[in-house]
């Protein structure tokens, strides 16, 4: 089944413990991109660019059966660039520039052929632009997702609270979880969030993995214990392509094809952070991937009692 994902392609600069890079690939619509190829084709790209970005990053996504029709090109413009650092423990970082460039004027404009796709990543935008690509779609959709953040329920809580209710899978993290329930409990906030309209609930944790709700279930993946972590930037991205990738591989949303995509995110995500950029996402092999996937079902089972 088709995948359309809308967000951004960036530059980032990074610097963690274990090193610098400048001006690498980046942007949520590139990691969700690159990790959904290794699960399923027909992907539709939505995003904004200068051309300084590079032509040859932009070919490598095509040869991944990544259409780049929905992809504009501003003559004469710049990418948005993020530049952060991590802290030693890498689970806080500090944002030190954040260049919009040609994002300040994103419009995103379904191509016709992404109007129609059946599973549907919106990327963290605001929720303004999430809005104006739900109405451009056609409504014969099967799942559509949303990822936001707490600056948007700081500033737009109103118009977030709308879009949310317009989307069937939800992905946060736990203090985003918090904030927009206005409840401290995560099972409570999850129950305040499905009453908004959604179905299912991704809660992000971080390095101690991800929880999923539905209505009257739920599921806990655990993040796999890694040797080194060398960056994180772009792990949620990556575990979102994964999720929806497996999804509209299998087309199949029950709870329990549910819990399989929420490993298959968690084990791209565990590559995702091996190195910097998309570096470890593009050098993979599906017998890695597949090595990745018993690893996490070893971590996960047990006998009854």
């Amino acid at each position: 089944m088709s995948l359309l994902t809308v967000g951004t392609v960036a530059f980032d600069s990074i610097e963690t413990p274990h090193g610098q890079v400048e001006k690498v690939i980046g942007g949520a619509c590139t990691y969700i991109s690159w990790a959904a190829s290794y699960f399923t084709e027909n992907i539709h790209l939505v995003s904004i660019v200068g051309d300084d970005f590079p032509t040859g990053e932009l070919n490598m996504l095509v040869q991944r059966s990544v259409n780049m029709e929905g992809l504009e090109v501003v003559h004469g413009g710049k990418s948005f660039f993020w530049s952060g650092r991590y802290h030693d423990n890498m689970n806080n970082r500090d944002t030190i520039i954040t260049d919009l460039n040609v994002l300040a004027d994103f419009n995103p404009i379904l191509p016709e052929s992404a109007k129609s796709a059946k599973y549907v990543m919106l990327g963290n935008l605001t929720p303004a632009v999430q809005k104006s690509v739900l109405d451009q779609l056609d409504g014969s959709q099967k799942l559509i997702a949303l990822d936001t953040m707490n600056y948007w329920m700081d500033i737009a809580m109103d118009e977030l609270v709308e879009v949310i209710g317009r989307v069937d899978l939800l992905t946060i993290n736990d203090e985003e979880a918090k904030q927009l329930s206005g409840e401290n409990s995560l099972v409570k906030a999850a129950q305040a969030i499905h009453d908004m309209g959604v179905q299912y609930l991704v809660i992000k944790k971080g390095e101690h993995g991800a929880l999923l709700f539905s209505t009257d279930d739920m599921f806990y993946a655990p993040a796999l214990p890694l040797t080194q972590v060398v960056d994180p930037t772009g792990a949620g991205d990556t575990f979102a392509g994964g999720l929806m990738g497996y999804l509209a591989n299998t087309d199949d949303i029950s709870m329990n094809n549910m819990k399989r995509a929420i490993i298959a995110g968690s084990a791209m995500a565990s590559f995702c952070v091996e190195d910097f950029s998309l570096n470890r996402l593009k050098s993979l092999s599906m017998g890695e991937i597949k090595e990745r996937f018993s690893k996490f079902k070893h971590l996960m089972y047990f006998d009854m009692l």
